[in-house]
């Protein structure tokens, strides 16, 4: 039996062959998961309905399972019409999770265009594309190290 709250066969079998830097995309629903991933990533549909699952649900059970580097999450251009509100709520929430986590990481946003270049990379493992309706929640994680 597995001791961490992650129990999707095929998402643990993925995190299983990730390595150090391996990359891992928790996508909300608005995300284009099947043309905006890397060349060696697969893609796990946990959109059951809309709100189900959510980015944070999801957050929190990868972070249950492994070690995490990084937490970037896609930064919003000045010109976007969703600037004018400054950070989407649901960061907030990310932030609560990570200290939950014990996680001492900080959320670092990446402006969209390149967050979907950072996507696209070959270290790109799993796209969890989630049904969440929170407007910019996409998370990328960097995978970290397991040590004594």
């Amino acid at each position: 039996m597995l001791k961490h709250t992650l129990i999707h066969p095929e998402i643990n079998a993925i995190l299983g062959r990730a390595g150090h830097h391996a990359k891992i995309l928790i996508a909300d629903g608005n995300y284009p998961a099947s043309t905006k991933k890397g060349p060696n990533a697969q893609v796990i549909s946990m959109n059951l309905t809309p709100g189900v699952i959510t980015v944070a649900q999801a957050l929190r059970a990868i972070l249950s399972a492994m070690p995490i580097d990084a937490v970037n999450t896609m930064g919003i251009p000045a010109d976007d019409s969703y600037a004018k509100f400054g950070e989407p709520p649901v960061w907030n929430e990310f932030r609560q999770i990570l200290a939950e986590a014990g996680s001492p990481l900080k959320l670092e946003p990446i402006l969209k265009w390149d967050f979907y270049k950072a996507v696209e990379s070959a270290d790109h493992v799993l796209t969890i594309q989630t049904g969440d309706q929170a407007l910019w929640a996409n998370v990328l994680l960097s995978v970290g190290c397991r040590t004594a």
